[in-house]
Order: C-alpha cells, then structure tokens, then sequence
C-alpha cells in the first residue's frame, strides 16, 4: 500500500512518542454528536496499516469540513478494517448519551472485519468490549493517528446523516449546526416544538432550567 510522505506535524510526533505496543494490531475508537440536542449518536473504529502516515489528519474538531471530507476516502481506501456505528436519539434517551458513547463505539467494533487486539479510545472512561483489552486516551484524537481517523469517520457520517434530516426539517438548520445547541436551533423548538429526532431526555430549551416559584 502506498506510504504518504513524512508528516511533520505535532499530532505524528506524539504518536511516535506515544505508541503503546509495536507490531500489535490497534483499533482507535472515538465518538461524534454526544452534546447535540438531536440526531443520532455515531461512533468509528478505525485500524490503520503499520507506517501509515498522513500531513493533514488530526482531531477531526480542528479540521475544516472540506479537509474532513478529503480525508474521508483516504483512511476508508487505506484503513485495514474499519466501522461505523449509530445509536438513536430515543437510544439516547432511554440509556443515557454516555452509556450511548459507548454503544455506538461498542457497534463500531463489532462492524470491523478483522478483530483488532487491542482499542486505543478517546476520552477518560470506556465500557470493556468483549475479549479485547483497551486504553482510555484523553483527548486521544490529538495524539494517536487510529483515534483521529475515527473521529473523521464518525463526524462525517453522523454530519452526512444530519444533512438529510435537514431536508425533512429544513426549520431546524441542521445543515448549519448539525443539531447541536445553537441560538437559531433552540429558536426553531421553541416555535416549532422537537420533532422526532430530537432528545427529549436533554434540556431543549433554557427554561427547563427554570423553576416555576
């Protein structure tokens, strides 16, 4: 498979200072949509070749949507095994968007097609998968290369899903805002009311917050 040439940037460096075990077969895991207000958890698990390099990959929060979207190809052509999984907004509602988290990434896993022997995931707190060991990696996306091409691949399929939502619900701006919690968002609940996708278990509006005295 074709190597990308060296990359200089500070997410490789720390990927070259960080590497948990050599020749061992890793799967980074990360999540996209926790803190949204509608729309669907979604999750990758990403195993990338031994060497593989890429300049322009890192925390998909600090890519813009057209790199995100050219990287996209890239990881899922070279990406030895890679999977997407979804958990709903009622799922959400009924387990928790934590316990959500890790559904999804849990989901993710399962769609691999060859069964990685360890997972590198994002963030501080993780749900043991079956038979696999894992490291929780805080803020994992900015430092090892498998974590960020998940957070790519789980923000631009969950942003293609809310994309289409947007066409049913155009009121919402979801094109725009992807559903999380902006002032127009919120305006168009309180107009309009959720819909569907929408999580009733989170604070829709700030009045929630408010207690009637």
């Amino acid at each position: 498979m074709r190597k990308l040439k060296k990359a200089r940037t500070p997410i490789r460096k720390a990927i070259l200072q960080g590497c948990l075990m050599e020749g061992r077969t890793e799967a980074g895991c990360d999540e996209a949509g926790r803190g949204c207000l509608a729309g669907p958890v979604f999750a990758a698990a990403v195993i990338l070749p031994a060497g593989f390099e890429n300049d322009l990959l890192n925390d998909s929060k600090k890519l813009s949507e057209k790199q995100r979207d050219q990287l996209r190809p890239l990881i899922e052509e070279q990406a030895l095994a890679f999977g997407v999984g979804v958990v709903s907004n009622q799922e959400v509602d009924q387990i928790n968007v934590l316990n959500a988290s890790f559904l999804a990434m849990h989901r993710a896993v399962e769609q691999l097609s060859l069964k990685p022997e360890h997972l590198l995931i994002d963030g501080n707190r993780f749900r043991p998968y079956p038979e696999i060991a894992h490291d929780c990696i805080i803020k994992g996306d900015g430092k090892f290369l498998s974590i960020a091409a998940a957070s790519v691949l789980a923000k631009t399929y969950r942003d293609d899903y809310m994309n289409r939502l947007h066409e049913e619900f155009p009121e919402y701006q979801w094109l725009k805002n992807k559903g999380y919690p902006t002032k127009a968002h919120r305006e168009a609940i309180r107009k309009l009311g959720p819909t569907p996708y929408h999580r009733l278990s989170f604070r829709l509006l700030e009045e929630q917050l408010k207690l009637d005295l």
